[in-house]
């Protein structure tokens, strides 16, 4: 008769949250100022991830599939250079579901997965355990876009954090920068520690605009759909089809930038009292920055890394680095 394998509980950590009412006001701060922002934290919702799940699916928008077939064709060259046994901090999270495909191949001892959402990272991590008995399984609940402490979840065993879909072009690169720095920061002293993150390139203002514009207009419903959210979050009254969908790619400053615009005056009910937008008048959602594969090399070594390989396909489209 088969011995029954033991299985792992989850641990879910919260960490590095804010109180919901600073959170609220610094919202509600972003949307009173000139130009007006939301953080594009806001765009993950329920209705958020399903619409961007669909995003990913777009043939306008390559990043997700482009990654996704370079992992394949060097997995065993990743997975050599990433090393088996150690600990897989998943950064931004979310569903887990690139994390699952390396997870038989690096049989890490401990899986850490981290993101903003923690309802969601609960749930994947609640089904991962009957597949992964055998891996200690860690959900953290924080904002690590505004700071990485993990080193009370981490043993001094070696560890990988894993950043993949481009999601460090969110961030600024003097921004970029300091994030990957905190990485580096919690690698020092475990031997056989690095990152594994995938980078969009520069590449056609067209093609960059399609895929973040795209004519089914999927896109532009999720960006559309986050004023619905902070209606939830702040009781305000944004119209979101009185909002037009913006996405372009600057590229002097190597980046695409993403708004929503009134199309017509608009006045919103806030906290505090109303907010006028005038036609016209934009709220930045997101940027996107992308990197040639020398300059994010060159980020990496500036924070501290040493050994830096690089995987693209065969139309550089993408790049996925390990740094060591």
């Amino acid at each position: 008769m088969d011995t029954p394998r033991r299985m792992n509980a989850v641990r879910i950590v919260e960490r590095g949250t804010r109180d919901p009412a600073v959170e609220r006001d610094a919202l509600v701060a972003g949307l009173r100022a000139t130009p007006a922002a939301i953080p594009p934290k806001y765009f993950y919702d329920a209705v958020g991830c399903a619409l961007f799940g669909a995003i990913c699916a777009l043939p306008e928008y390559y990043p997700t599939r482009t990654e996704r077939a370079i992992f394949a064709a060097h997995r065993a060259a990743i997975a050599e250079a990433v090393g088996r046994g150690g600990q897989f901090v998943d950064l931004g999270a979310g569903d887990c579901a690139k994390a699952l495909a390396w997870l038989p191949v690096i049989a890490p001892a401990r899986y850490v997965a981290v993101d903003f959402a923690g309802d969601e990272i609960r749930r994947a991590l609640a089904q991962m355990v009957p597949e992964f008995p055998d891996i200690a399984m860690t959900g953290v609940v924080a904002d690590f876009t505004r700071g990485l402490e993990l080193a009370g979840e981490l043993d001094a065993g070696p560890v990988t954090f894993f950043y993949p879909g481009s999601s460090i072009g969110n961030f600024a690169p003097a921004d970029a920068l300091t994030f990957v720095r905190d990485i580096h920061r919690h690698c020092i002293g475990r031997d056989r520690s690095g990152l594994l993150i995938g980078v969009d390139t520069k590449k056609d203002k067209a093609r960059l605009d399609a895929a973040y514009d795209d004519p089914v207009g999927v896109t532009a419903a999720f960006n559309r759909n986050m004023l619905r959210h902070v209606n939830r979050l702040l009781d305000s009254d944004f119209r979101p089809d009185a909002f037009a969908h913006r996405a372009f790619y600057d590229a002097n400053a190597g980046r695409v930038e993403m708004h929503v615009e009134a199309v017509t005056a608009q006045t919103v009910r806030l906290p505090g009292g109303p907010r006028t937008f005038a036609a016209g008048e934009r709220i930045h959602t997101e940027n996107s920055w992308k990197y040639a594969p020398e300059e994010f090399a060159a980020l990496l070594t500036d924070a501290g890394f040493r050994r830096v390989r690089c995987w693209q396909d065969d139309a550089r489209d993408f790049a996925v680095f390990y740094a060591a």
